[in-house]
C-alpha cells in the first residue's frame, strides 16, 4: 500500500467548499458547508472526516476518528488470530531408495499427518535418472498406500523441474 491511500483527510485538510456531512449514529445532515460541518464537529467534540473524496459533493463524517482507528486495528487483529495456518512438511526420497528407508520415513509422514500437518513427498532425479522419471512415478506409487488411510492426495504424483511431487492432505 502507498502511503497516499492510508492518508485521511480531516479536520482543516479539507479543502472543498461544501460536503455531504453524516453524523456518526445520527441522522444525516445532508449538504453544508465545509466551515458548518467543523463547527458541528467541534461543538460534538469529534473530528470531521473525508470518507469518500471522489464523489459529488464528498462525502464527510463526523466521528471520533481515535476510537474508529482502534476498532479497525482490533478487527484486524481478530481477524489474524482467527486465520489457519497451513504447515507443509516435505518427506525427500530418492529413486533407488530401500524398502526399509521407505518405511522409516513414511512413519514420519504419518506422525505428521496425525498432527494435521500437510505433507508433500518429493522424488529428486539425478543425472541419468531424468531419463526415467517413470521410476520416481512408482516411488510415489509405492509410498500412498501407506498413508491412504490417514490423508488423501491432493493431486496425483506430478513432475516439476528435477522432481516428482505428490501431497497429501490430511483427514478431517
Amino acid at each position: 500500500m502507498s502511503k497516499k491511500a492510508d492518508r485521511v483527510i480531516m479536520n482543516d485538510d479539507i479543502r472543498v467548499d461544501e460536503v455531504r456531512c453524516n453524523v456518526d449514529g445520527a441522522e444525516p445532515l445532508g449538504i453544508i458547508s465545509t466551515d458548518e460541518a467543523m463547527n458541528k464537529a467541534n461543538e460534538l467534540g469529534l473530528d470531521l472526516v473525508l470518507i469518500a473524496p471522489g464523489a459529488k459533493p464528498p462525502v464527510a463524517k463526523i466521528m471520533d476518528y481515535g476510537k474508529y482507528k482502534y476498532q479497525e486495528e482490533k478487527k484486524l487483529k481478530e481477524q489474524r488470530k482467527n486465520q489457519v495456518k497451513i504447515v507443509v512438511k516435505e518427506i525427500k526420497l530418492s529413486v533407488k531408495i530401500a524398502e526399509n528407508d521407505i518405511s522409516y520415513k513414511v512413519k514420519h509422514a504419518r506422525e505428521f499427518l496425525e498432527k494435521g500437518f500437510h505433507v508433500k513427498f518429493r522424488v529428486f532425479l539425478r543425472g541419468r535418472e531424468m531419463a526415467h522419471p517413470e521410476a520416481a512415478k512408482e516411488v510415489l506409487l509405492r509410498v500412498w498406500p501407506m498413508v491412504e488411510d490417514l490423508g488423501t492426495m491432493d493431486k496425483p504424483p506430478r513432475f516439476e523441474g528435477r522432481y516428482f511431487n505428490m501431497l497429501v492432505l490430511p483427514n478431517k
